[in-house]
């Protein structure tokens, strides 16, 4: 058996990180669901690096597959969670960081890996060494690279859709979406367990939460495999990509009901009350449309959407605080353009109402996401939410 207290400094991927101080100061976490015998390979590859903490979670895993799992008695590195029933990859996850808060308080983190093999020790290592290294205020991601060849279609194309989705609406410029090897300081797994999710849309919505929860993150390349182009996969394509992009699609939901309130009210305003206000129509036709659709649009954001647990009040304010300017800036930038263009006809100002809106659409959700519905950051960890409910 090796010398856990022979581990020198190695260079691994370009970081040279003292690898004995990262094993001892990590925890590895890996979330498994009917698992073959690499979850064999990767504990026992942990271990003879000298990781000394991994907490493996089995998802409700069958009977016959129970055997997969590495006895603790004999790995006295491994601590075993079981849920009875499948409950999905984000709720394995969330299990495996509360367990950490409640009995891992000397730890800096936890890495995040997955028990098919497609994660390499060094890779481990050299994310943990990262997140030691930048200090407890980054999440350090593991990034594969999508143009080799090796890299199943399914994955490259399903990973640029997320990036410029992430791109466009959030701001994001994250290049691997789909990557569960994370390094994650122990400081923000509290807030972590609150981001919505249990399944594979868990690790999505957990990117997506990073800027409202203040969590900086940075990118470190890893080594791109894919075993048996990831026919072991337990991802469903079009079920779990509906989860992962639920947020989205509820947001583009609401969006369009309340564009075509807005709309539908603006030009029904224009063509029957403009010719009473020629001095200010487009602003009031505007004020009006916008109070109609933003009542609905608040409503099915605040419950559907981003299923904010901050107050009614609190967010109205907020959402209004928001929308208003919004509003104005609309509204401003339509007069403009019809001065501009002498456009007359209701169905081209309106037009025009539409593009201005579209521009305005994407600014407005990133907003609505990080600020108005943002619950905020917590000062304390799960342990101390349970012992002041006591």
């Amino acid at each position: 058996m090796k010398n856990k207290n022979s581990f020198t400094p190695v260079e691994v991927k370009g970081l040279c990180v003292p690898a004995y101080e990262t094993l001892k100061k990590v925890t590895v976490v890996i979330p498994s669901y009917q698992p073959d015998e690499k979850l064999h390979s990767i504990v026992s590859g942990l271990e003879d690096a000298g990781f000394d903490d991994i907490i493996i979670v089995d998802d409700g895993s069958d009977v016959e597959r129970k055997h997969f799992f590495p006895d603790p008695a004999e790995h006295p590195a491994v601590t075993l969670l079981v849920h009875p029933q499948n409950r999905g990859k984000g709720a394995a996850l969330k299990t495996a960081f509360r367990w950490f808060l409640e009995n891992r308080p000397d730890r800096a983190g936890v890495i995040t890996a997955d028990g098919d093999a497609q994660h390499r020790v060094e890779d481990i290592i050299a994310c943990g060494g990262r997140m030691l290294r930048e200090g407890n205020g980054t999440m350090v991601l593991g990034v594969r690279d999508f143009s080799l060849p090796n890299v199943p279609p399914r994955s490259k194309a399903g990973n640029r859709t997320t990036s410029a989705v992430f791109r466009i609406f959030c701001g994001l410029k994250i290049s691997d979406t789909q990557t569960g090897l994370r390094a994650i300081p122990a400081g923000f797994l509290s807030d972590l367990c609150r981001v919505d999710g249990d399944r594979y849309e868990y690790e999505t919505n957990m990117l997506l939460a990073m800027n409202g929860l203040g969590i900086e993150y940075c990118e470190h390349p890893i080594e791109t495999v894919y075993i048996e182009e990831n026919q072991t996969s337990h991802f469903r394509v079009v079920r779990d990509s509906l989860r992962i992009y639920s947020l989205i699609l509820k947001y583009i939901f609401s969006s369009v009901a309340a564009f075509l309130i807005d709309a539908g009210s603006f030009y029904l305003l224009s063509r029957f009350l403009a010719p009473h206000l020629p001095a200010a129509e487009v602003l009031v036709c505007t004020v009006i449309a916008r109070a109609l659709s933003s009542g609905v649009n608040f409503i099915i954001n605040r419950k559907m959407v981003f299923r904010s647990g901050a107050s009614a009040g609190k967010t109205f304010l907020r959402y209004y605080a928001l929308a208003i300017p919004v509003m104005l800036v609309s509204a401003g930038c339509v007069a403009g353009l019809k001065a501009l263009f002498s456009v007359g006809a209701p169905w081209l100002v309106t037009l025009i109402k539409i593009v201005v809106d579209t521009v305005l659409y994407f600014v407005n959700f990133r907003i609505q996401r990080e600020w108005v519905f943002a619950a905020g950051k917590s000062k304390k960890s799960v342990i101390d939410r349970d012992n002041d409910a006591k």
